[in-house]
């Protein structure tokens, strides 16, 4: 699972400019908490492969050490997403973002404020809160505990890796709470159309995480499709072509002529 084994070049931001038709359309993937750009890359090139301009960012804190994660604080996530948004949208008509995990919620964190300028966005078991963890609790532990054990690279497919971090930084955790705190309030607020895949056994994320979401969005236009053959990196596992094809169904359904 370590960061050395990702191929040349995949862990920092990755851009490709679609064409044909689809070329000012622009789809941003956002990958997990601990993980990184490969575990969306496949997706993007996907994506990109349809003709799609595509931007696969690498988060603050990922894909260096799990350290590093301890010195971020949570509005750099999202400052990193709207920046990569903003890039998109100066050479797209319409732009969707699709995230995965805590990138799903980074992705809902977005949507509040771009809701007016975003066209959809699609969420691969998305996190809203970490069951039985408070941010107050998270601090506490941060004070005495650095790093904590990983539950990154849940993956059915045997020989399959995320390429993130085998260690979960207790710092990062907290302040990914307080994101998570606020997007959950704001979900209301979000009222473009979502389309979420959920994964039946998920061992990083109780279903709870899709429950509050689909109830809490103010979107009149949303699904969930449910994931029987993978695992929390969903994206990387046997459903992978489940998402990508619904996915560009949902693109193709949500954009303008």
């Amino acid at each position: 699972m370590a960061v050395e084994t990702a191929p040349p070049g995949w862990m920092q931001d990755w851009s490709a400019s679609g064409s044909g038709k689809n070329a000012r359309t622009g789809v941003l993937l956002v990958h997990g908490f601990t993980g990184a750009p490969p575990s969306m890359r496949p997706w993007g090139e996907f994506l990109l492969s349809k003709g799609y301009t595509v931007r696969v960012p690498l988060l603050p804190g990922h894909g260096t050490k799990p350290e590093d994660l301890n010195k971020v604080k949570w509005r750099e996530w999202p400052i990193k997403v709207q920046s990569e948004l903003d890039k998109l949208l100066r050479v797209c008509d319409q732009v969707f973002i699709c995230g995965l995990s805590m990138g799903g919620a980074t992705t809902l964190y977005i949507a509040v404020e771009n809701n007016d300028r975003l066209s959809g966005i699609i969420l691969v078991n998305p996190m809203i809160h970490i069951k039985g963890v408070s941010a107050p609790m998270a601090y506490l532990v941060s004070r005495f505990q650095k790093l904590r054990t990983s539950v990154g690279n849940d993956i059915k497919r045997p020989g399959i890796t995320e390429h993130g971090y085998d260690a979960l930084p207790t710092r990062g955790i907290y302040q990914l709470l307080i994101m998570l705190g606020i997007t959950r309030k704001n979900l209301g607020r979000i009222t473009i159309p979502v389309q979420l895949f959920h994964s039946v056994e998920d061992h990083t994320l109780p279903v709870s995480n899709t429950e509050i979401i689909m109830a809490g969005l103010g979107s009149t236009v949303k699904s969930r499709i449910e994931l029987v053959n993978s695992y929390h990196v969903a994206t990387l596992d046997y459903d992978q072509e489940l998402i990508f094809q619904n996915s560009l169904t949902f693109i193709q359904s949500h954009s303008r002529e």
